[in-house]
Formats: C-alpha cells, sequence, structure tokens
C-alpha cells in the first residue's frame, strides 16, 4: 500500500539498555523512507541524534516519546502510517498504548511492519509461552504471575533456582536469577513494578546452557532468511548485552545451526512478525536440546551488531518490508548484484564485548547477570577469534590488553564463579596460572574452543618473552599481538617492533566485509585489516583528495551519540568540500558514521597509534580529522604528529596545550589569567607538602581525559594517596 506521509518514533534519551543502535536503526528507517517519496515525521527529544537533524527527516519534535505528546503530533501531522520498531521498547510500549487506548483507529493510522497483536504475543509473557506452545516450539518449563504470592508459589513448584523474566521491558529490566525465598520475593517486587502490564513469567534457570541469537527476516509473502547467527561465550544467565559474542557461531554442529534455523523460522512465523526480530535461544551443550528464552519483535542493539558484522543493513529492509515490498523484490545495496533474499554468508571472524564504566561508581557492585548494565559495546574483525578477541579489548579503551592483570584479586575461582566485568580477565589469568581448561570450564562453562583459544595467546605470550623476536613476530601478529604488547613484553619500544615488522615484511592486509564471502564483488568499501591474508582486497587509488576521520569508539558515561553527530556532519561538510574520500576510522556498530553508505570508506577498526599509522600507509591521505571524535582522537595528536603525519584544524601542538593540565595552566599563568594555586608534581612527597601548603582539599586532575574521569577532591592525606594512584592509572 502507497504510503505518503509516515510517523517514525526514537527512542528518547540514551540510557543503560538504550543507546546509539537506536539512532542507527532510525536513520537507516528515514533513508528507506526517502527513498520510496514518503514524508517523515520523527518524534524524539534526543538532540545528539542523526535521526533528529534537520537533514534527514521532514519534521521533527523533540517531545517525549509517550502516548499524551505522539497523540497531539498524530492529531496536527495526520500520518497514514506509524513505525514502531526502530525506536526500542520506549517506541515499542507508546505505540502498543496508543493503539490500546484507540488513538491510532481515531486518526486512521495503520501500524507499518509487525502488526500490534504480534507484538504483543511477543512481548506478553503468557500470550508468548502459548502460541510457542501451540507450534510445539520447546520453551523452559514457566508460568505467567501478576502478584508476588503468586510468583512464590509458581517458583516453589518449578524448583529453584529461577529466572524471572518481565513483560514489555528492555535490557532485562527488573528481571534476575531467584536462588531462594529472599532473592524471589525482592525480584518479583521489583520485576512487576517495572512491567507495563505487571505480569513476570517465572521459569526454569537453565544454568550452563549455550545462549544462541538469530537475527531473521521475514516479509508479507512469508519469505524468510537468517542473517546472522551468533553465539555468546559467556552460558545462559548472563544477560546477552552483558555477554561477549561471537559470529558467526563457532562451535555449533552443522546439524544444530541449521536445526535452531529451522526453529528461527517456524517462531517468525508463529509469531506473524514482519520484519526483523531477534531470537535468543538456550541450548544444551551435552544433549543439544533447545529451549526458546525471548523474542525481540523489533530492532535491537543484537541487531545493530548483526547488521555491521554482516554487512547486511536490516533497518533499511526493514523499512522497505513494512512499506509492504518483498525480500526477493528489493537488492542488497552492498552487492548490488544480488536480492535481500540472499542470507549473508561470512569470511571472517567477529567478536563483540560490552564496555562497562563500573569504576566510576565506587559503591556499585560489579557483578553481571540478567539485566543490562553495559553503556555501549566494540566490534571487532579478524581472520580468527584470537585475533578479533584482542583487538576487540584494546578497543573496549580500559588501559589494558587481554594478558595485561595487574590489579585482579587473588581468588581466581570465586571471580570466575559469580561473573563480573573483569570476568574474561580472570579466565586469563587462571589460564595463566596453569589451571586446566577442563578446570576453568567447570568454573565457567564457557565452551572449551574459546578457552582453548585464549590459551593459546597465553602460550603465545609465553614464547615472545623466551625467543628472539624474529622468530615469533609473524606468529603473533596473526593472534592480535600489538605492536605495543610486543614491545612491552621484549624490552624494546613500540616504533621499533613497527620498523621490524615493515623490513621484514610483516604489515596487515584490508579485507571487505562484503556480506556474501567474494562470491559477489561488492559495491562498498566496507572494510578491515588483518594478519591472517597475504593480499589487499581493494586498494586505495593514488588519485584525488583524500582525508581521515576518526572516530570516538565506544559509548561510555561521558562520551555518547554526540560524538557520532559530530563525525557524521563532519563527512558531509567533507564532500561538500570536494574531498574526493574521505575515510572514517571507528569500531563503534551502534553508530550511524559506521554504517555501510555514511562515508566513501570506512574501516572498522582500531583507533590505536599502530592501526591509524597501518592504515595512513595504506591511504595516504592529505590529513587526518581529529576533533570529531572527541578524547579517543586527541589523545593520538602528538604521537601521529611525531611521524609526520598532518593533521587538519587545530594543531597537536595547541591540542597538547589544551589537554595537558601543566601546559594549559601554564599558558593562564603567561596570559596573566587567574586560576587556583596549582603544581605538577610527581614524587608523592612533594605533592603531599604541596598540598599542606595550599591546605585541604585539594583537586587532583589528570590530562587527556574526558568528563572529569578520575578527577577527585582530596580531603585528606590518605584519600590524596588514593586518588593519586587512580589518576595514575587513567
Amino acid at each position: 500500500m502507497n504510503r505518503k506521509k509516515v510517523l517514525l518514533l526514537g527512542s528518547g534519551a540514551i540510557k543503560i539498555g538504550e543507546a546509539g543502535e537506536f539512532d542507527y536503526s532510525g536513520s537507516q528507517a528515514i533513508k528507506a523512507l526517502k527513498e520510496e517519496g514518503v514524508e517523515v515525521i520523527v518524534v524524539n527529544p534526543n538532540i545528539a541524534t542523526i535521526q533528529t537533524d534537520s537533514d534527514l527527516a521532514d519534521s521533527v519534535y523533540l517531545l517525549p516519546v509517550t502516548p499524551y505528546f505522539v497523540e497531539k503530533v498524530i492529531e496536527k501531522e495526520r500520518p497514514d502510517g506509524v513505525l514502531l520498531g526502530f525506536g526500542g521498547q520506549t517506541a515499542l510500549n507508546c505505540g502498543v498504548e496508543l493503539s490500546e487506548n484507540q488513538v491510532l483507529e481515531k486518526y486512521d493510522v495503520a501500524v507499518l511492519g509487525t502488526s500490534v497483536d504480534a507484538i504483543k504475543r511477543a512481548e506478553d509473557r503468557d500470550e508468548f509461552r502459548t502460541t510457542l506452545i501451540k507450534n510445539d516450539i520447546f520453551i523452559p518449563k514457566s508460568m505467567r504471575a501478576t502478584t508476588v504470592k503468586e510468583a512464590m508459589n509458581i517458583a516453589a513448584d518449578i524448583g529453584y533456582p529461577v529466572i524471572v523474566r518481565v513483560a514489555y521491558t528492555l535490557g532485562g529490566g527488573g528481571s534476575g536469577i531467584a536462588h531462594n525465598e529472599e532473592d524471589m520475593r525482592e525480584i518479583a517486587a521489583r520485576g512487576l513494578s517495572q512491567s507495563r502490564i505487571g505480569q513476570v513469567l517465572i521459569e526454569e534457570y537453565l544454568e550452563g546452557w549455550k545462549e544462541i541469537e538469530y537475527e531473521i527476516m521475514r516479509d508479507k509473502d512469508d519469505n524468510c532468511i537468517i542473517i546472522c547467527n551468533m553465539e555468546n561465550v559467556d552460558p545462559m544467565g548472563i544477560h546477552t548485552g552483558e555477554s561477549i559474542v561471537i559470529a558467526p557461531s563457532q562451535t555449533l554442529t552443522n546439524e544444530e545451526y541449521h536445526y535452531l534455523r529451522s526453529v528461527s523460522f517456524t517462531v517468525i512465523r508463529a509469531l506473524e512478525i514482519v520484519g526483523e526480530c531477534n531470537i535468543q535461544f538456550a541450548l544444551n551443550p551435552a544433549t543439544g536440546e533447545y529451549r526458546v528464552i525471548e523474542v525481540n519483535p523489533r530492532l535491537s542493539r543484537s541487531s545493530a551488531l548483526a547488521s555491521k558484522a554482516t554487512g547486511y543493513p536490516i533497518a533499511y529492509i526493514a523499512t522497505k518490508l513494512a512499506l509492504g515490498q518483498t525480500l526477493p523484490m528489493l537488492t542488497n545495496k552492498v552487492t548490488g548484484a544480488t536480492t535481500a533474499c540472499f542470507e549473508p554468508s561470512l569470511d571472517y571472524c567477529v567478536v563483540k564485548i560490552p564496555r562497562w564504566d563500573l569504576t566510576k561508581f565506587p559503591r556499585a557492585q560489579r557483578v553481571i547477570g540478567t539485566q543490562m548494565q553495559s553503556v555501549g559495546e566494540v566490534m571487532a574483525v579478524g581472520r580468527r577469534f584470537e585475533e578479533a578477541l584482542q583487538k576487540a579489548v584494546r578497543m573496549l579503551d580500559i588501559g589494558r590488553e587481554l594478558t595485561d592483570l595487574k590489579g585482579l584479586k587473588s581468588d581466581i575461582e570465586a571471580e570466575m564463579k559469580h561473573p563480573s566485568d573483569l570476568r574474561l580477565f580472570y579466565t586469563v589469568k587462571a589460564l595463566q596460572s596453569g589451571m586446566p581448561v577442563s578446570r576453568v570450564y567447570e568454573l565457567t562453562k564457557i565452551d572449551p574452543w574459546f578457552l582453548h583459544g585464549m590459551n593459546r595467546i597465553v602460550e603465545m605470550e609465553t614464547e615472545i618473552g623466551s625467543r628472539p623476536i624474529g622468530n615469533t613476530l609473524r606468529k603473533a601478529k596473526i593472534l592480535g599481538f600489538s605492536d605495543k604488547k610486543i614491545a612491552s613484553l621484549t624490552g624494546t619500544k613500540e616504533t621499533e617492533i613497527r620498523s621490524l615488522r615493515k623490513r621484514e615484511g610483516i604489515t596487515p592486509v584490508v579485507h571487505q566485509i562484503d556480506t556474501m564471502a567474494a562470491e559477489w564483488p561488492a559495491q562498498t568499501s566496507y572494510l578491515y585489516m588483518t594478519y591472517g591474508g597475504n593480499e589487499d582486497d581493494i586498494v586505495s587509488e593514488g588519485t584525488g583528495r583524500k582525508v581521515i576521520v576518526l572516530g570516538s569508539g565506544p559509548y561510555r558515561i561521558g562520551s555518547s551519540v554526540e560524538f557520532d553527530w559530530c563525525c557524521v556532519h563532519c563527512v558531509w561538510s567533507l564532500k561538500e568540500r570536494g574531498i574526493d574520500e574521505v575515510i572514517l576510522i571507528n569500531y563503534n556498530p551502534e553508530t550511524v558514521s559506521t554504517d555501510f553508505d555514511t562515508v566513501d570508506t570506512l574501516y572498522f577498526e582500531e583507533l590505536t597509534l599502530e592501526r591509524v599509522l597501518d592504515i595512513v600507509d595504506k591511504v595516504n591521505p592529505e590529513g587526518v580529522v581529529l576533533s570529531a571524535g572527541g578524547q579517543i582522537p586527541n589523545t593520538l595528536a602528538l604521537k601521529l604528529h611525531e611521524h609526520s603525519v598532518p593533521i587538519l584544524g587545530t594543531s597537536s601542538i595547541d591540542i597538547d596545550r589544551a589537554e595537558n593540565r601543566a601546559t594549559f595552566s601554564s599558558l593562564l599563568t603567561e596570559l596573566g589569567v587567574d586560576q587556583p594555586e596549582w603544581r605538577m608534581l610527581e614524587d608523592i612527597g612533594e605533592i603531599k607538602a604541596f598540598a599542606k601548603t595550599v591546605g585541604y582539599p585539594v583537586l587532583v586532575r589528570p590530562s587527556y581525559v574526558l568528563s572529569g574521569m578520575a578527577m577527585k577532591v582530596a580531603s585528606d592525606e590518605s584519600s590524596l594517596e588514593k586518588y593519586i594512584e587512580e589518576a595514575a592509572k587513567v
């Protein structure tokens, strides 16, 4: 059916559980709608997003995504259709309420794509359970409850431990694992208060089972495809947003993969979803039994990851399907040759690791579980698991690599049994200490395949430190070791390792993320670098003006979607000013700037000195833009300058003058600008003496940090010592 005006509901403010992935999906939806000549109305109060930019939508209402305000917009604009699946749980819940209140019927607004009835079948825990049982789909033993007393009785019948799942919430909000009656009473009360309809599902806890996800697309004619299957490294009991995820799955047998693929088609058809959905499975590693855990009838953080991992534009295609088109009718814009009905094929490995910022909250529990606490995530691409895993850890920008284990507690077993944001590092520490893979598996239930991969990294680290580096350098790079890490293990400098590599011809090659594993040539320059190859898939031509823009890395507290907005506008402005090829480097799968058609060339890569220099060597740009990507690019300013890389805009010297506390304060003194008395000191004795001279409290201010990280007010000598140590780490 032809639609002239469509209302798109956004996700509102960035929050834990709802980050930039919905700006990405909403922006793709707007592009798809505009291609069809549809007028687009957006309701979203987040001013930092691309989808609320006047360059994309026809009209933007910076209003809360609630039934009251959205009805006012509908009354004024009179759209003939609304999209509910592109703004996370906020948009979905709002749309369902508008339907239940008969607002959509009153103004004759059609829900495009997945219907409200289908949304309810997936979101209402009781309807979900009934629908799947009716279609012979295996689900965990479960029952719904609407009161705490009812929940307690059900848990007693099923037997502890049980997991409590909440209807109509995002990121596992309100959910939890109850091991006894006391846990159950608390979790049930919390879950019921957070559910839109006051409903929770009490189900058996499948401890130790694998968690597998399938991203699926279905059109109105019942054509279905699997876009991507992903495997959580962490077992059941940890929310997928808190888990390390690998795509494609690595430990499933061929039979298991195709069986779950077939079940996925049955599920999406039974729920009558049109467009995209995400299905989460539990899989018993011993018996091969499965259970369907959850279905998201909308775009999610997992769908953003799947889209970037495969190169398949999920949100774009889902929008076209919502308008009534079918998969065979649509062309895959990455290949330019195949239809959207072709399932993606990957000849590389993708690793996603969540980014937490729990260190900013000293009293916060660092335990991770069924509720999402991560504020962002990174995605690394490599030719093998070990390479991608080590890249992903560096991408987190937390000041440590995979085998940097300083500051970890000595009770390794307790830390592995009770997962925290540092679980990966404790697992590596266990392997480093000589603990057998079988024992690590007992404690973590992480599949031995992944543990053996981590163990290969541990063994290689020992080899690097015990043999001449020339004998092991190529093997180390294939396993993902950085020049900086190799230098620290061999007592040399990063620049020396880089020079040695280049002399020996050990340099990374450029590979394409092409959706179809090179069966068809890709039409887009969507790239990554790897040591698992012999030649470049694509070569940068020497003609034309080229500029590199550095992105901002993962979302974190203090660095959010605003830098994605800056990067996208920087790209647009450079193109307007005659730059032939704009090259972006970033690795955040939730961003618009890492969309396949935002820039001329996208490197889904690390923002480290090593990798930026590798790309500069390949591209030979006229300059690099640092100012759009926030703090990470700024930290590279002086180092890039030392390697004679031209920096466009503010010079590296002036960036350092602003970022370095000592040079900045010296500048203020030189200009005669009043400021608090200060000193740049390294000796703890001198620091204490200065604090006594000026008098407590004093402020500890590290250089080159974002949002005041590690900036603390010390009120006495003991707190001063503690804060100085923290600032030094940062």
